[in-house]
């Protein structure tokens, strides 16, 4: 009944750049981006299944991880793209709410992923011997289950009622995707519930999944530094400052983006903040927890070898 009175039928999105010669440059580093993020995930995607050495439940939180990856960048990656090279900027309703209903839900699905990846860490690094016996493939399943359950139960209800609101005018929005803070500001009825639920279950997520990741990844600091040797603490600290850093700048852009107070979005350094936890943390992902990795390494070093003498 909401939507009789709804004039809009699309919205405008203002992208990342106001002059044609910025539209071009970004197009060009965005578009190599994507595309270090596509030949990064798909590259680990294919090595650990096709490798026997890596069917261990790091590589399948990977391989999860990495499929991922590639779905939440494809959500708005592709848009930006093509709106930067031919200056359209206009969205559909439903498009628009599409976008905003995958962007939250599998932005929200990489916290999760990333809070399971690290507990994995912690219990290969602090607990080895019971590693085996703990993650066992069932529970590691369960946990992916869980992460999308989660998602769902937290995400789905806001972004249902925000696409239930009517939309009568204006239509502009200064982003490159579909935001809900800015969705809800364009709404011609009050929302003042959806903002506050959206604001409770951020910072549900937010904090919560740092919480454990930060545990998780303290006791394995802990550990490392008891390591008789000090080639082995540099080969595990290496590996844990790699992945902390992805982590922080990951965290903090999100909850500086989302969780600040008198927070109503809009501003331009919003779209570079988002630009930080979409994009530049995505595409260095896959080079971080994957292919930085000796097995990997291996693997893909066996591959190449193998494709090329097949040639």
């Amino acid at each position: 009944a909401s939507m009789n009175h709804t004039t809009v039928v699309e919205f405008v999105l203002l992208g990342l750049a106001n002059s044609r010669r910025w539209e071009i440059i970004l197009f060009v580093f965005l578009g190599i981006a994507y595309l270090l993020i596509l030949l990064g995930n798909i590259s680990v995607i294919s090595i650990t299944l096709t490798n026997n050495f890596l069917q261990t439940p790091m590589y399948y939180f990977l391989r999860n991880f990495a499929l991922l990856e590639i779905t939440f960048t494809s959500t708005f990656l592709p848009s930006t793209l093509y709106s930067l090279l031919t200056e359209r900027k206009t969205i559909s309703l439903p498009g628009c709410f599409l976008q905003m209903l995958l962007f939250y839900c599998l932005g929200t699905c990489t916290l999760f992923y990333m809070a399971v990846m690290s507990l994995d860490r912690y219990v290969a690094i602090c607990h080895p011997l019971h590693y085996p016996a703990i993650m066992n493939s069932r529970f590691c399943l369960q946990l992916i289950l869980g992460c999308w359950a989660l998602t769902s139960l937290l995400m789905l209800p806001p972004t249902i009622m925000t696409v239930q609101l009517p939309f009568c005018g204006p239509n502009v929005m200064n982003h490159f995707y579909c935001d809900a803070s800015l969705l809800l500001q364009l709404s011609c009825t009050d929302t003042g519930f959806i903002e506050e639920l959206m604001f409770i279950i951020l910072i549900l997520i937010l904090p919560g999944t740092l919480i454990v990741t930060a545990v998780s990844y303290g006791c394995i600091i802990v550990t490392i530094l008891l390591i008789p040797s000090s080639a082995g603490r540099r080969k595990a600290f290496s590996t844990c400052s790699a992945h902390l850093m992805v982590v922080m700048v990951f965290y903090s852009t999100c909850i500086y983006r989302y969780i600040r107070p008198a927070q109503r979005g809009g501003q331009d350094s919003d779209k570079v903040l988002s630009l930080f936890f979409s994009v530049l943390t995505q595409t260095v992902n896959p080079y971080i927890y994957s292919l930085r990795n000796r097995q990997v390494k291996q693997a893909l070093k066996e591959k190449i070898l193998k494709f090329s003498g097949s040639l």
